[in-house]
């Protein structure tokens, strides 16, 4: 009997020994559940970290070459601006570029007497002047007309082609000219050389040379108002009307003409010097005295 009790005791000793959770206080309830969640959150972490460890730069950056630096400074390098190129010689426009850039504000609609491109009868009388004459009047400047159109930087060349443009509008069969050959210059500055040489009589032709100047610059630039009494000019010889002017006094007068009055521009809109200005004002007041 005492063999059957002993076999048909339950073996709780042996069997829940085996199945025993390590859990066995509170605490270790609660770092186990701590653990559940910062271990895989750590191990993401770190995961995530190796995959995306490249080498990292800064905003829009390429790197340290030379393409990369380039590249870089390429958007302020090409704002689009233009170096003007005065080593080389100047290209020179054509007649219908001059006329459309300098004369047709004028020539298009007849403003201020011009005569209108393409009206024969308003060319006629002009074109059997002759060319040269034509070409001389544009360049100088005649009645309402500045020297080269109000353009001093044109060569003479391109204002004789625009010049044979428009007479040919007219009627006309001139030829453009061709450019100068590069050797002029050289050739007149050799040619006025011996001319220099003189020096002893420089201080008795000054006058006179002053006076030329003065004659010239009216010609060329005073001569489109002046001449005609245009926007109040006093015109050129009429006693009355320079009387007033010339009370005035030199030092008046010439300082009205380099900076300019009314209706009358700085220096008449020409790039003469002061001198030649001053002289230009003592031309047109001798003619009135």
């Amino acid at each position: 009997m005492s063999d059957l009790s002993h076999q048909n005791k339950p073996s709780n000793e042996h069997g829940d020994d085996g199945h025993q959770s390590p859990i066995k206080t509170p605490k270790q309830l609660v770092t186990a559940v701590i653990a559940a969640f910062v271990v895989p959150i750590i191990c993401i972490v770190l995961l995530v970290q190796y995959v995306t460890n490249d080498r990292k730069m800064g905003a829009g950056s390429e790197g340290d070459t030379p393409e990369a630096i380039a590249a870089r400074i390429s958007p302020v390098a090409d704002q689009g601006f233009t170096l003007k190129d005065t080593s080389g010689p100047k290209i020179l426009q054509s007649g219908n570029a001059v006329y459309t850039a300098f004369c047709a504000a004028c020539h298009d609609t007849g403003a201020a007497g011009a005569p209108k491109a393409g009206d024969s009868t308003a060319w006629a009388p002009r074109i059997a002047q002759g060319y040269d004459t034509l070409v001389l009047h544009a360049t100088k400047g005649i009645r309402a007309m500045p020297a080269k159109g109000g353009n001093p930087d044109l060569d003479d060349v391109e204002v004789a082609r625009a010049v044979a443009f428009m007479a040919n509008k007219g009627g006309a069969s001139f030829k453009e000219p061709e450019a100068k050959a590069a050797t002029a210059p050289a050739a007149e500055a050799t040619a006025a050389a011996p001319a220099a040489a003189p020096t002893a009589a420089a201080p008795a032709a000054a006058v006179p040379a002053a006076a030329d100047a003065g004659k010239k610059l009216y010609e060329s630039a005073c001569m489109a108002c002046h001449g005609s009494g245009v926007l109040g000019a006093p015109k050129f010889g009429d006693k009355a009307a320079w009387a007033d002017r010339i009370k005035q006094g030199t030092a008046v007068l010439h300082k009205n003409a380099i900076s300019g009055i009314r209706g009358m521009p700085p220096k008449g809109g020409s790039t003469a010097s002061e001198d030649e200005v001053k002289a230009a004002v003592d031309y047109m007041t001798a003619a009135a005295k």
